[in-house]
């Protein structure tokens, strides 16, 4: 059979991913903070986009009402009544028809009421965004780190080639404050005689914070014990054996530091006062508060939910602007240009919109699904997973996951990451439905909590306690979760009780 080329047609359907479509889902995943710096970005690129502003009174509470909550009853149907609601129109992103133009002009995002201003500084005063107000944030000078705090010392108290080996010494100083560097290694870099480089570490040795330069974590203790006069023998055989003390020997240690009970608890409860880390308080990176991305709230009809839009500009297309450069004289690659800023200036507004239809959506179903959490606490919290939402919302699971990514909730039980209310669950003792393993590990805390020193719950007694609570778990099951929960088992706790109690 000859072979020879042919034309054949062929008809198939096929997802293909446009900019627009991955710059949806993009924003699906950006919490509110990082949208509003995507937005940032984008006003400065598209001459056609700019933020509105909100001229009307803040609200009392200081959350801008202007992306109107649906309001949750109690009953199973809240999801449905919030879809009746109109905020449930708009699908996955994945299947949204982003050609129509049905939510320009009156959805969420074109709604979207800002209160930032030019300055984008807090008014203290009506508990909204000021023009004039100063930002006292950017007057703060950053904290100095524990290298900066450590060479000023030096430079006050070295100079010529010893203020060069400490700068050496304290470059090579990590942030806990222990020195990482070998003394050898550095007097032989620097063409030192070692002795120079002890006499050197000595001097750091004094520096503040006491403890720092330190070699290990008893020779940070004892410079501490020396810095408060407590560095007599017993205590440096006591520092010279904390492996003993870890695993609660007590009788050994007073044996080779030859003291009495009532001595050795006093030893302890002083190198309890301690810090094992002396560099920390110098840690340049200070922790970023969480903004919320959603608030919850209930109401004499349920609960409302709603987007925390102070932290979101309102972004418009300035239609006025695009009249006048369209109308002004132009060429073939001007008139491109313009189109496609338009173009992107639309799609944005869209995309916003479609994103706060999305969380909201989301949100909800969470809430109808965890409304026991949010009455009575995390005991009551249930397993969840993303396509059990995905399933009740009629979205791809993907895009729940998008959407509960980087997130946050608060309620008036807390702040909360949307991923907190999807957890796996625990089969309960009567065989009728599951409990969360959040819930369960918020029984073992409390039980743990509650324990008599001279009764140390082991692991099998929490099982049976558990199950008596209706709770069908394994013995490898709790311990695994008591880790996970940074609890040691019935035998360290043993130990850290008694030692608690002698040095008490």
């Amino acid at each position: 059979m000859a072979l020879g080329p042919r034309l054949d047609i062929r008809q198939s359907q096929s997802l293909v991913m446009t900019p627009q479509l991955q710059q949806a889902i993009k924003l699906l995943a950006l919490s509110n903070l990082e949208i509003e710096a995507f937005v940032a970005g984008e006003l400065e690129k598209n001459p056609l986009l700019e933020t509105g502003r909100d001229d009307g009174p803040p609200a009392p509470d200081g959350i801008d009402r202007a992306v109107e909550a649906p309001v949750l009853a109690a009953e199973s149907g809240a999801s449905d009544d919030l879809i009746a609601q109109g905020m449930g129109e708009a699908d996955s992103p994945l299947d949204v028809d982003h050609g129509a133009e049905t939510f320009i002009d009156d959805g969420p995002g074109e709604r979207m009421a800002s209160a930032m201003g030019a300055g984008g500084s807090m008014d203290p005063i009506g508990g909204g965004y000021a023009e004039d107000a100063p930002d006292f944030d950017s007057f703060a000078a950053p904290d100095a780190s524990l290298q900066e705090h450590l060479m000023d010392q030096a430079r006050a108290a070295l100079s010529g080639m010893d203020l060069l080996i400490a700068s050496q010494l304290i470059g090579q100083i990590d942030e806990a404050g222990y020195l990482e560097a070998n003394l050898l290694t550095t007097a032989h870099g620097l063409g030192v005689p070692l002795h120079d480089v002890e006499r050197v570490l000595g001097v750091i040795h004094g520096f503040d914070p006491t403890g720092v330069g330190a070699r290990s974590l008893s020779e940070c203790l004892a410079l501490q014990a020396k810095e408060a006069d407590r560095h007599d023998p017993c205590m440096a055989r006591l520092l010279a054996n904390l492996d003993l003390l870890a695993k609660g020997a007590l009788p050994q240690l007073r044996r080779i530091c030859g003291v009495d009970e009532e001595d050795m608890a006093d030893m302890i409860a002083e190198l309890r006062g301690y810090d094992p880390k002396p560099g920390l308080r110098f840690s340049g990176a200070s922790a970023a508060p969480v903004t919320p991305d959603l608030f919850i709230r209930p109401t004499s009809d349920g609960w409302a939910i709603e987007i925390n839009s102070a932290t979101l500009p309102r972004v418009l297309v300035n239609r006025s602007y695009y009249v006048e450069l369209a109308s002004g004289p132009q060429d073939k690659n001007s008139k491109a240009w313009l189109a496609d800023c338009l173009a992107s200036a639309n799609w944005l507004v869209k995309a916003l919109d479609q994103r706060q239809k999305t969380i909201i959506k989301v949100a909800s179903e969470i809430l109808r699904q965890q409304e026991e959490f949010f009455r009575k606490g995390v005991a009551h919290l249930k397993p969840l997973t993303l396509k059990a939402v995905a399933d009740a919302i009629g979205m791809h699971e993907s895009t729940v996951s998008r959407v509960t990514s980087n997130k946050y909730l608060s309620c008036p039980r807390g702040l909360y990451e949307l991923k907190y209310f999807f957890s796996s669950g625990v089969s309960a003792a009567s065989g009728d439905g599951a409990v969360s393993a959040e819930a369960v590990k918020s029984h073992i805390k409390a039980l743990i909590s509650a324990e008599d020193p001279q009764a140390i719950l082991s692991d099998d007694t929490l099982v049976d306690l558990l199950r008596a609570k209706g709770m069908d778990i394994a013995r490898r099951t709790v311990a695994k979760y008591r880790e996970a929960m940074g609890i040691g088992s019935s035998v360290q706790r043993r130990r850290q009780k008694a030692l608690k109690g002698k040095a008490a």
